[in-house]
């Protein structure tokens, strides 16, 4: 973990080429005090050594099912169904933390990648086990952006400068294609590419990253702009920093400002977290 001082940082976006529903703007001043955060989501490793002192199951091995692309499927995967609305997410039997694709699929060789399948719920148990919690969406945010003030990304407003891959997103054309252009197809370990100027990694692509609060679209408008903790129970929680999923041309949520959000209990191959600490 690394120890941000806090104070008042330039919170949301007055953009428009982003998703205003989602509540991304106004950009207004919002004063934190001083947290710990972890450099990293939390892994497959950490989250092993929680599940092994604990015996620990999550939502997804409990129900026996949790939501895969398809594309990450093998060619003859039996039919399941699918999302109306997303219909390249498939619910697939077996598939939880330690099987990521399903039965077949193992964590063996992906021990330091993000550890996924994780409902709100899964991580809220392993950040307590660690002493920890999961951030608020203004912690996560302030940490995100790694000092800089209203830059699309934790490094600048460029998504690749120079022509650099500075995270894990979708290369090519959605859900065709994945061309691994930035080095992966799927998930990345979790301390891939530069750290940003707090010294955190993966900050935006690779997992979406859970987060403390409910999610209200427009709570923040009235809300308190001093340590604010989210809004009164909506029946879903905030998610921050996209994922390796995430492509322009239909979820363009892997900036800084970006939101989203889930039912607590929902999982899929594309959720993790990662935890802070009040100073």
């Amino acid at each position: 973990m690394v120890e941000l001082p806090g104070g008042t940082f330039i919170m949301g976006t007055d953009e428009q080429d982003g998703y205003p529903a989602d509540g991304e703007g106004p950009a207004r001043e919002v004063t934190l005090s001083p947290f710990w955060v972890d450099t990293t989501t939390v892994s497959n490793a950490d989250f092993a050594a929680f599940t092994e002192a604990t015996g620990w199951i999550t939502v997804a091995e409990r129900l026996g099912t949790s939501f895969v692309f398809g594309g990450y499927l093998p060619d003859d995967f039996p039919a399941t169904r699918g999302v109306a609305e997303a219909p390249w997410w498939r619910e697939v039997g077996g598939a939880d933390w330690r099987h990521p694709e399903g039965p077949h699929s193992s964590i063996e060789d992906r021990m330091e990648h993000p550890v996924v399948h994780m409902t709100w719920r899964d991580a809220r148990a392993y950040a307590k086990w660690a002493g920890k919690r999961l951030p608020t969406e203004a912690e996560w945010e302030y940490a995100a952006r790694g000092g800089l003030v209203q830059n699309r990304y934790p490094w600048g407003n460029e998504r690749e400068p120079g022509g650099e891959h500075r995270m894990n997103v979708w290369q090519g054309t959605f859900p065709a294609k994945d061309t691994g252009a930035d080095g992966y197809v799927g998930t990345a370990p979790v301390d891939a590419y530069q750290p940003n100027g707090f010294g955190l990694y993966n900050m935006t692509g690779n997992v979406w990253e859970w987060c403390s609060d409910w999610f209200d679209p427009a709570w923040h408008l009235t809300g308190p702009r001093v340590d604010p903790g989210g809004p009164p129970r909506t029946g879903r929680k905030s998610m921050r920093g996209g994922s390796h999923m995430c492509h322009a041309s239909y979820c363009y949520r892997y900036r800084v400002d970006a939101r989203s959000s889930n039912t607590p209990d929902s999982s899929a191959g594309n959720i993790g977290f990662r935890c802070v600490r009040s100073a």
